[in-house]
C-alpha cells in the first residue's frame, strides 16, 4: 500500500514543477510583452521638442554616438531604445552623415526615418561669369560651410561659372574639381558645335576668345556681337584693342583696377595688351560662362569693326560700327553721354548737400527755440 502513495507523492512533485515552469514562462511572456508594448510606445511617441531642430551626422559616426548626441539634445527620450530599434530593423549601417532638419515633436520613429531616408540640408555657392580664378578661390574661402584649405590658384579660364549644391562640410578642393569638370564637358559641347570657318584653331584659343567677350559685356543680346567683331577683326588681322584685356594685365584678376586706363599703360608691351600685341592674348582673363563661350564658338554674322560703350554703365550696352569714322562718331556720343551722367550726379550731389543744409539749420533753430523755452 506504501508504493502507490510514492507513485502519487511523485506525480505530484512533477506536476508542481510544471506549473512553477509554466509560470515562470507566463510571467517572462508578460515581462516581455510589457517591456516591447513600453518600447514600441517610446518608440512611436512624439518628441518633447517643440522646434525644429538641425541635427548633424558625422561622417564616420558610430550609433552608440549618434544616439548620446541625440539624447543630449533632447530629441529622444532612451538612447538605448533608438538604438534596439535601429538595429532590429536593420538600419544601423543606413543613417546618412550630414545635417537634417527634425521637426518638431518628431517621435525617434519619425528621427530614425529622417536620418535614413531623409535628404540632407544643402547649401549653395554662386560664382558669377567673368570671375578670374582667384576671385573664385576668394568666394569658396569665405563660405562658411565648406571646410579645407585650396592648395594653388587653377588656371584662368578651366572654372564653369555656376551655383553648385553641396553638403556641410564639402571640401573646397572638391567644389573646385566639380568646377573644372563642368567646364571641361561644356567646353567639349561647344566646340563640337563651334562654325567651321572660325580664325580659331584650339580649345585654348576659343576659351581666351570667350573670357574677351565675357568680360566685354554682361548683356545675352550683345555676346554673340561682341563675338562678331572680334572674329572680323581677327580675320582681317586688326588688332583686337580690349581694355579688359589691358587690365588683367595689370591686376592679374586679383582686384578692380579702379580708375580708367593711362596711356603709359596702353603703350606698355605685355602678353595681355591687346593694343599692342596681334591676335589674341597669352591666357583667358576670366572664367567665361556657357553663353560666352556659344558665342565664341558661333559669333553673329555681321560687318561691325569696332564697338565702344553706349553709356557711363554697363547696362547701357554698346554702340556697333562697320567702319572708323562711324566709330568716332558713336565714341564723341559715348562721351557725351559720360558727360550729361556726370553733370547729372554733381547737380544731385549739390541738391542733397543743399537740402542737409536746410536741414541742420532747421535742425539748430529748432534747437534754440527749445532752450529759449
Amino acid at each position: 500500500m506504501r508504493k502507490p502513495r510514492k507513485k502519487r507523492r511523485q506525480r505530484s512533485a512533477l506536476i508542481e514543477i510544471t506549473n512553477a515552469i509554466l509560470t515562470l514562462f507566463i510571467i517572462v511572456i508578460l515581462l516581455f510583452g510589457a517591456a516591447f508594448i513600453y518600447m514600441a510606445n517610446s518608440f512611436y511617441a512624439k518628441g518633447e521638442f517643440s522646434e525644429d531642430v538641425v541635427f548633424t551626422v558625422k561622417k564616420g559616426e558610430g550609433l552608440g554616438a549618434i544616439t548620446k548626441d541625440l539624447q543630449q539634445q533632447g530629441l529622444i527620450s532612451n538612447s538605448l531604445i533608438f538604438q534596439i530599434a535601429a538595429r532590429t530593423q536593420n538600419k544601423e549601417r543606413a543613417i546618412k552623415a550630414g545635417e537634417f532638419l527634425l521637426k518638431k515633436n518628431s517621435s525617434m520613429a519619425d528621427i530614425l526615418r529622417e536620418l535614413t531616408e531623409g535628404k540632407p540640408i544643402t547649401y549653395s555657392v554662386t560664382i558669377a561669369e567673368g570671375y578670374s580664378s582667384y576671385q573664385v578661390v576668394q568666394r569658396l574661402l569665405e563660405n562658411k560651410y565648406l571646410t579645407g584649405e585650396i592648395s594653388e590658384i587653377p588656371p584662368e579660364g578651366s572654372l564653369l561659372p555656376d551655383t553648385y549644391i553641396f553638403e556641410r562640410g564639402e571640401s573646397r578642393e572638391k567644389i573646385i574639381q566639380n568646377m573644372q569638370a563642368a567646364f571641361q564637358e561644356e567646353l567639349d559641347k561647344v566646340w563640337q558645335n563651334r562654325d567651321a570657318d572660325l580664325p580659331i584653331k584650339t580649345k585654348e584659343e576659343l576659351v581666351i576668345l570667350a573670357s574677351l567677350i565675357e568680360k566685354e559685356t554682361g548683356i545675352p543680346s550683345e555676346r554673340a556681337e561682341v563675338a562678331g567683331v572680334f572674329v572680323n577683326r581677327l580675320k582681317k588681322g586688326m588688332k583686337l584693342q580690349t581694355d579688359p584685356s589691358v587690365i588683367y594685365g595689370i591686376t592679374l584678376g586679383r582686384e578692380k583696377l579702379g580708375r580708367g586706363l593711362r596711356q603709359s599703360e596702353l603703350d606698355r608691351e605685355t602678353p595681355y595688351n591687346t593694343y599692342k600685341i596681334d591676335g589674341l592674348p597669352i591666357g583667358p582673363i576670366a572664367n567665361p560662362g556657357r553663353e560666352s563661350l556659344k558665342a565664341a564658338a558661333n559669333p553673329a554674322k555681321t560687318d561691325n569693326l569696332f564697338f565702344v560703350a553706349a553709356g557711363a554703365y554697363p547696362s547701357d550696352g554698346h554702340l556697333f560700327a562697320t567702319n572708323y569714322e562711324e566709330h568716332r562718331r558713336n565714341v564723341a556720343l559715348y562721351r557725351e553721354a559720360v558727360a550729361k551722367e556726370e553733370k547729372r550726379l554733381r547737380e544731385e550731389a549739390q541738391k542733397q548737400e543743399s537740402e542737409q543744409n536746410k536741414q541742420n539749420e532747421q535742425d539748430e533753430q529748432n534747437e534754440g527755440e527749445n532752450t529759449n523755452q
